[in-house]
């Protein structure tokens, strides 16, 4: 199982801990991973982190697709695999209808729809085998719809390509899964039960089938973030993860409308979910939290004292040699941990 973690969005100010990075680096650790929210982009995180580093891979969760085109996005890979020597990873997500609406001010339509025809393009691009054309439900190249000029024509990157760059999406739904299986190297769920990999794995097995070419996991990275709280107040711990959760299942969407509240609920946490999600929508967040149940907590995040987040361990070790976690994504920025992490899992 190869290691990696999450740098996540800056706020006011940029940040990015090229000290704690170096060091993760000369621990054998094997990628970093950038985001964007509405404020700093991942693609300039990343490349300032590839210029920095020497072996670490470097991976972008997300890149809002909607807010490039296809063809861009395939540059920007092509731009960064080569000037790294082959260590970008393109991470892909369709973010969410506030953001793709309210800050990028286009459409949020149909996301699965999207992320296949964005990836297949973005194949096709790095393949060099012709100028490209494609004549999708969301992207068509050349474009001949309203307010084009009708003079587009069929382009050919000038730009030489390793076709082998990997492309992975954030991806929790079934629907979501299954396209990611198709037509990914690799998904990142926002969280994931070690335990119980059929809660994904059903639906990314369908999309292997629908490729149609033996596709398996030998062949795709299911790379999860996993938050860690390491503190000898057991208590104090889980409570430092409630907010995230509570977020996410209660805020992250409206009612009927939340994909993390399905998730959970697919999970066998329903009745949580549905309490987490009233309360939170309610304006009632302090309760929303304290609703979070430490089960769930324990089956997607390692946390407590040192020695039992080793013990907990074990389970993700477990996974890794079913193949069915490829790299874990911790949620931590601390030396110590990380070595922790680095002497049990490397």
């Amino acid at each position: 199982m190869k290691l990696g973690f999450l740098l996540g969005y800056s706020g006011k100010h940029i940040h990015i801990p090229l000290d704690l990075i170096k060091t993760a680096e000369s621990m054998g650790y094997d990628s970093v991973w950038t985001a964007e929210a509405y404020g700093n982009d991942a693609v300039t995180a990343a490349s300032w982190v590839l210029a920095n580093t020497e072996k670490m891979r470097v991976g972008t969760a997300i890149m809002q697709m909607p807010a490039r085109t296809p063809a861009m996005c395939a540059m920007t890979a092509m731009s960064l695999d080569q000037l790294s020597g082959g260590r970008f990873i393109a991470g892909l997500g369709a973010s969410g209808p506030q953001v793709v609406e309210g800050w990028h001010g286009v459409p949020y339509g149909k996301p699965v729809t999207r992320t296949r025809e964005y990836i297949q393009i973005m194949r096709k691009i790095f393949a060099r085998e012709g100028a490209v054309e494609f004549d999708g439900k969301v992207y068509q190249m050349p474009n001949k719809g309203e307010g084009t000029t009708g003079l587009g024509k069929p382009l050919k990157s000038i730009l030489a390509a390793n076709t082998e760059i990997p492309i992975y999406t954030a991806s929790i739904t079934p629907a979501g899964l299954r396209c990611a299986g198709e037509v990914a190297d690799g998904v990142f769920p926002v969280w994931m039960n070690p335990d119980n990999y059929a809660v994904l794995g059903e639906h990314i097995q369908e999309g292997f089938d629908k490729a149609g070419n033996g596709k398996s996991l030998k062949d795709f990275d299911v790379a999860p973030f996993v938050s860690v709280a390491v503190n000898d107040d057991l208590d104090a711990a889980y409570d430092s993860l409630r907010p995230w959760l509570a977020l996410y299942i209660g805020g992250m969407g409206a009612k009927g409308k939340n994909f993390y509240h399905d998730y959970a609920t697919r999970m066998g946490y329903g009745d949580a979910a549905d309490q987490i999600q009233d309360l939170y929508l309610s304006g009632q967040k302090a309760e929303a939290e304290a609703k979070v149940p430490n089960a769930l907590l324990d089956e997607v995040a390692l946390v407590g004292p040192r020695e039992r987040i080793v013990e907990r361990l074990s389970a993700w070790k477990e996974a890794g040699k079913r193949g069915e976690v490829g790299s874990m994504l911790l949620g931590v920025h601390d030396t110590e941990v990380l070595e922790l992490f680095a002497k049990e899992m490397l």
